[in-house]
């Protein structure tokens, strides 16, 4: 349509030019022709303009359509940059949760009490430790009636005799890292206070652990008896040097070659061997002398040592120079002695 508006303008211009100089034709049809001419210039000129408007139109739209589209671009980044903080944030967060959670559980697992089943007779883990070393040995620290004890003041009174009825039997042999335990078989039995109790084991300390009227002995053999309740009955016999003792020697001849081993010989052994000929003894309640120091154990010490060669006592002192728990407080605990 602008083609050919503008090309009727441009004959119109050629006419109006033609006729102005044509003398044929008239002032009148000069001026009408002119005029002609003079609107179609014009309406060349504005179409011209209306073009280049909506180019420059056209322009701002893509310009406004591309500030658009790069602030959406702007949003969209921020919004993921803001994400990607807040995602780092959360992780820190979580992070730190999580290490304040692992330290208040290593705080709370530090103050646990150290739980160990490790004790000896000396140095960090000897006797003064053994009730915080476990707290299941709480009463060899707190206990009330604690063993061994230093027996003093007993009351002489008509005690009821200790009836045994020991047999040869079988036996092992353990070297059990704290002194020499012997397993003895079943079927040797004492009866004290119309109640019958099993021997089970035996075993030995240097120096004794008991003390009668602050004298100590050099060696004790601990007899360790149950009766069907599990009531326990401990038979001490105190050991002093002199002849050769037959028990005594058969199970250093039994002896393991390592600790913590144990010889099964193929032999009897009669515990009755080690009874001293008298039978009178002191008697309390007290407690077993090694962890868990259990109490409400009945105690039987016997008045008269047993006899043991130096020998005999020398080849223990090199396994255990030392295996003895201290005497502890008597706390008034009643002590009993026959007459």
């Amino acid at each position: 349509m602008r083609f050919f508006l503008t090309l009727i303008a441009c004959c119109c211009v050629v006419t109006a030019a033609s006729g102005a100089s044509d003398p044929l034709i008239s002032p009148s049809a000069k001026t009408a022709v002119g005029a002609a001419a003079g609107a179609a210039s014009t309406s060349s000129g504005a179409s011209a303009s209306g073009s280049s408007s909506a180019r420059k139109l056209s322009e701002r739209d893509k310009e406004a359509q591309a500030e658009a589209d790069l602030s959406v671009r702007i949003q969209e980044r921020l919004a993921i940059m803001r994400a990607n903080q807040q995602a780092r944030v959360a992780a820190a967060a979580k992070a730190k949760k999580q290490a304040e959670a692992k330290a208040a559980a290593a705080a709370v697992e530090a103050a646990k009490p150290k739980i160990s089943n490790v004790w000896s007779y000396e140095g960090e883990f000897g006797p003064a430790n053994w009730g915080s070393i476990n707290p299941a040995w709480a009463r060899c620290g707190s206990g009330n009636r604690q063993s061994p004890i230093d027996i003093r003041d007993g009351m002489k009174v008509e005690l009821e005799q200790i009836t045994f009825d020991y047999h040869p039997s079988s036996f092992n042999v353990t070297d059990n890292g704290h002194t020499v335990q012997v397993m003895v078989g079943s079927g040797n039995y004492i009866t004290v206070g119309n109640r019958t109790y099993e021997l089970i084991q035996f075993h030995f300390h240097r120096p004794s652990e008991e003390r009668i009227n602050g004298k100590g002995y050099e060696m004790v053999v601990h007899l360790v008896h149950k009766d069907s309740s599990g009531h326990i009955a401990m038979l001490a016999l105190l050991l002093e040097r002199g002849k050769a003792q037959p028990v005594i020697q058969t199970v250093w001849n039994n002896l393991p070659l390592e600790k913590y081993d144990t010889a099964v010989p193929a032999i009897a052994l009669d515990p009755a061997d080690l009874l001293p000929a008298r039978r009178d003894y002191y008697t309390f309640m007290g407690s077993m002398t090694t962890p868990p120091c259990e109490e409400n154990v009945l105690w039987m010490v016997m008045k008269e040592p047993v006899q043991a060669s130096p020998a005999q006592m020398a080849l223990f002192s090199r396994l255990y120079p030392l295996n003895a728990r201290p005497t502890q407080p008597s706390n008034g605990r009643i002590i009993k002695e026959s007459n």
